[in-house]
């Protein structure tokens, strides 16, 4: 079986989330850290060689801390901590470049990428992720999008509203063929890199298949202030049950 790497994208700062003196994956949520509760499940799945976890480089001897104070032996050998980059994308390149420095990147090597602030992803949709990104190569965890979704071309007056049975919200894990992903994204233009918002537009830019995984509403990303108070409700629910 191919090598599989969780890839916890924990390189942002938070700006969205306000005046904090830290980036929001340090936040507390439930008594430990956002960024602990998403590397405790991904260390839930046995499948996984290895959790990279990439940091802020002005971050990254705390984020090591942190591993040391919550995550006990021997899960905590199964955590690396590395830097990230300047965006979401070069920071999973960095993940890929870890991988090939410590003599483990191959054509069949998956990465199941995710964002740490979203820490209430289930087993289930991080085992289907690795077994659809076996199969295809690349997939998406999405949920069925509930409201209209309206588009504006100006800002000002609305120029499309598309067949919301055709639309879907992106969640994240996603997940793929490190080497494949890493072969097209090189392959892009400057204009097209500048368009980019998440790992999957790499591939459907240059028109490579990206097969769709079920998320969940619970999989919320912890972006605003309002978003912590819903999730500490979250966390006693799920702690209840």
């Amino acid at each position: 079986m191919s090598d599989i790497y969780g890839v916890i994208l924990a390189g942002g700062v938070g700006r969205r989330m306000g005046n904090i003196d830290r980036p929001k994956q340090f936040l507390e949520l439930a008594g430990k850290p956002i960024l602990i509760h998403t590397v405790e499940k991904f260390l839930m799945i046995s499948e996984f060689e290895q959790v990279l976890v990439l940091a802020p480089q002005p971050w990254i001897a705390h984020t090591s801390d942190l591993i040391r104070r919550y995550i006990p032996e021997p899960d905590r050998s199964r955590v690396a901590v590395t830097a990230g980059g300047e965006t979401r994308n070069e920071t999973i390149m960095n993940a890929i470049r870890y991988i090939e420095q410590e003599g483990r990147l191959n054509d069949d090597t998956l990465i199941v990428t995710h964002d740490a602030v979203r820490p209430f992803l289930t087993r289930r949709i991080i085992e289907e992720n690795i077994r659809y990104a076996s199969e295809c190569g690349a997939c998406d965890t999405v949920i069925p999008a509930s409201d209209t979704i309206v588009e504006s071309t100006n800002g000002d007056t609305i120029s499309n509203i598309p067949n919301r049975a055709y639309m879907y919200q992106g969640q994240t894990p996603q997940s793929f063929r490190a080497k494949k992903l890493r072969e097209v994204y090189e392959s892009m233009t400057e204009e097209e890199k500048s368009i980019l918002t998440d790992a999957c537009k790499i591939m459907v830019i240059k028109g490579e298949r990206v097969r769709l995984v079920m998320g969940d509403v619970t999989n919320i990303k912890i972006t605003h202030p309002s978003d912590i108070r819903f999730a500490e409700a979250l966390a006693g629910g799920l702690h209840a049950e």
